[in-house]
């Protein structure tokens, strides 16, 4: 095939490095031809890392400050959780087109302008006047900054040889855990000490400095570039019937997860509408993305054995990791008695072991090592940690709950640095935008499914412990009614004040026994999910060691 017999239909139907050969280039002027741009890797991911860090605290940087939002916007504590679900809502509808905007708009593009975006929508977040200003605001920098993410990893996959995209992922790994547990902690401590604003005002200056450097050293692979310029001039083809269900079929999805418990599930009308708009949405898309010819999510990619069980682990990771990050400041507060600045700084020393774990396991990976091992190794490590708290108590020290965690986000630095590396390896390089969207969409909603379950299953197992408990707290029960009688007669009053008090104190260690066991049996509940996963490790397939470029059997 020679280039002035190339049509651009069959350009761009070639793989992307055979553009590269510009004498297949009839149609695009010379100088138009993108000059191939070298800078240094480990720069890029640097910068792109920062605004991914960014965006991912601000998934839970504003937990502890809705009752300061609320009080301080006229609105009530249940008014003023849709300040989070709207972000989720809007991340979740994001996530999964990221890669086709980004195709049509150009990667560095594309991040660039969700960075600037993202950071404007902070800024007027923070001046948000009232409530409905700020949810919406929220939407919107739901909307731009849900893209980073996946564009954060397609980016790292580009710019890193295979056998140095293990020490890249690593980087990336760092910055997306750590930022949810210093998320609480930081909010706090900004609520306590300013206002709950400053949680928004603190992305302005880190996302000048972002879009700053971006601007600088980001560059488009010539490739991905090649495939733009032939398409310059052609009409652009959007699918809306796959956009429209997508978005509405992952709305709707999170809006059930967010909100489900608090309005008590289908016994709410509203979560019923939505669960029944969920379900035909996404079903509908699903059917309809594996028939268009160019779908705006391209789920053609899961017939890939690799991608789609290390989707279906990290969906597990997620979510048994976002539930046990739910449970345990609620358990350190609810029933030990710390406040909500104490409860974050005792998880903190599990992202501090993150940051030191993770290079070694990127090096570990550059080295040859088997991801396949590394991540059964660390989801039995997750499972053992999820286990260790299950074995807690009431009078337990503060160490007995950071060693847990610590060993739990060790596991999972384990596990998600070479998901994130054998994840494109058999996958068309100008596909790593698309696949990118999927993992962190997937990824997202673990979380979301996570403290659905873990909010659900608590309060129905609290209730459950507490009707047996309760069975034994009868006057035919002598050990029950001395100990009612003696918690009563420390207090003040008269016999039958005595006794009241007596019986009101001893429910109330009723229910925190209660609790406690409920909180118990979430921890073993999740670990049982983890060990489920473990056969998932033996269906990848183990890259080579010397990775050149593989081509996707399906495709």
């Amino acid at each position: 095939m020679t280039g002035g017999s190339t049509s651009v239909e069959e350009l761009l139907e070639l793989e992307p490095e055979a553009l590269l050969d510009r004498d297949l280039w009839p149609h695009v002027a010379p100088e138009k031809v993108p000059e191939p741009r070298i800078f240094n890797p480990w720069i890029i991911a640097l910068v792109v890392t920062m605004g991914t860090f960014m965006e991912v605290l601000d998934t839970s940087i504003a937990n502890v400050a809705l009752p300061h939002i609320a009080g301080s916007l006229s609105a009530s504590q249940d008014e003023s959780t849709w300040v989070l679900t709207s972000y989720l809502v809007a991340n979740a509808i994001i996530l999964p087109i990221s890669g086709w905007i980004s195709s049509v708009m150009g990667r560095k593009n594309f991040y660039l302008v969700s960075v600037v975006l993202f950071t404007v929508f902070s800024a007027l977040c923070g001046l948000a006047p009232t409530l409905g200003m700020l949810v919406v605001f929220r939407v919107l920098q739901g909307l731009a900054g849900g893209g980073l993410q996946p564009s954060v990893q397609a980016i790292l996959a580009d710019a890193f040889p295979g056998e140095k995209r293990g020490m890249a992922m690593a980087v990336y790994t760092v910055a997306i855990l750590c930022a949810p547990v210093l998320g609480p902690t930081l909010g706090g401590w900004i609520t306590d000490n300013y206002s709950w604003r400053w949680i928004f005002y603190i992305n302005i200056p880190v996302g000048i400095l972002c879009a700053f450097f971006t601007r600088m050293v980001l560059v488009d692979p010539a490739a991905l570039t090649a495939k733009r310029l032939l398409q310059k001039g052609k009409k652009l083809r959007i699918d809306v019937g796959g956009l429209a269900l997508v978005s509405l079929g992952l709305a709707s999805l999170e809006i059930v997860l967010d909100r489900g418990q608090e309005l008590d599930w289908l016994g709410s009308t509203f979560i019923s509408w939505c669960a029944a708009i969920a379900v035909f949405s996404i079903i509908g898309a699903i059917v309809w993305e594996l028939h268009v010819k160019n779908p705006v999510v391209n789920l053609r990619l899961l017939k890939e054995r690799n991608f789609l069980f290390c989707c279906m682990i990290v969906l597990g990771l997620y979510t048994a990791l976002y539930a046990t990050t739910f449970l345990l400041p609620q358990y350190m507060q609810e029933l030990m008695g710390y406040d909500a600045t104490t409860a974050g700084l005792a998880v903190s020393p599990a992202g501090l072991v993150t940051m030191i774990e993770v290079p070694m396991i990127g090096w570990l990976l550059s080295r040859g090592a088997d991801a396949r091992r590394m991540i059964f190794v660390g989801i039995v490590t997750i499972a053992l940690g999820t286990w260790w708290l299950s074995l807690g108590n009431l009078q337990m020290a503060e160490s007995d709950l950071i060693w847990p965690r610590v060993l739990q986000i060790m596991g999972l630095g384990m596990t998600t640095v070479p998901l994130s590396t054998i994840m494109f390896r058999f996958l068309p390089a100008d596909q790593s935008s698309n696949a990118a969207g999927i993992y962190a969409l997937v990824r997202n909603e673990g979380g979301s499914i996570g403290i659905a379950l873990s909010s659900t299953f608590l309060q129905r197992a609290q209730q459950t412990h507490q009707t047996y408990l309760t069975a034994n707290l009868t006057t035919s029960n002598t050990l029950a009614m001395q100990a009612s009688h003696a918690m009563g007669a420390v207090q003040r009053g008269s016999a039958s004040d005595q006794a009241y008090a007596g019986l009101a104190l001893l429910y109330a260690q009723v229910h925190r026994q209660a609790s406690l066991l409920a909180y118990m049996d979430q921890y073993r509940m999740f670990g049982y999910m983890l060990a489920a996963m473990l056969p998932l490790v033996f269906f990848l397939k183990r890259p080579p060691k010397i990775v050149g470029k593989i081509e996707l059997e399906a495709h």
